[in-house]
């Protein structure tokens, strides 16, 4: 039977909900999808779209970093923005974000998103062996 490891740091909000932050099966590492909250879980609405960005994918890369996995073992990463215009902003920031790493990806333009929020981003790592 295949083993389910629930991740869990403190760098990153708890979860709000019946989730967890990240879990491992198969040495594969799934990440929920985070939106820009503070570790305190204080919703950050109000900031900017790219504030919102560099937030969201601090929360992800913190919970991979908990799994083992840097940026360079990033397979997936799914971003759901609200506002097909924000994509240039997006792409600046997730690249300033990422450096050389450059995994598969999926942008999904949406009306709206919880809390009012401009971005949610999930991500499937693979630690290294």
């Amino acid at each position: 039977m295949t083993e389910l490891e629930t991740i869990e740091t403190g760098d990153a909000p708890a979860p709000a909900g019946h989730y967890a932050q990240a879990i491992r099966v198969n040495g594969m590492l799934y990440v929920s999808g985070q939106l820009p909250v503070e570790v305190d879980r204080t919703v950050r609405s109000d900031l900017a779209f790219e504030d919102q960005v560099r937030l969201a994918m601090a929360n992800a890369l913190a919970i991979l970093k908990a799994g083992g996995c840097g940026p360079d073992r990033i397979a997936r990463v799914t971003a759901y923005i609200v506002g097909v215009d924000n994509w240039p902003r997006f792409n600046m920031v997730y690249a300033q974000m990422l450096g050389d790493a450059r995994p598969a990806r999926t942008v999904v333009p949406v009306t709206e998103l919880h809390h009012g929020c401009l971005v949610e981003i999930d991500a499937i790592g693979a630690p290294a062996a």
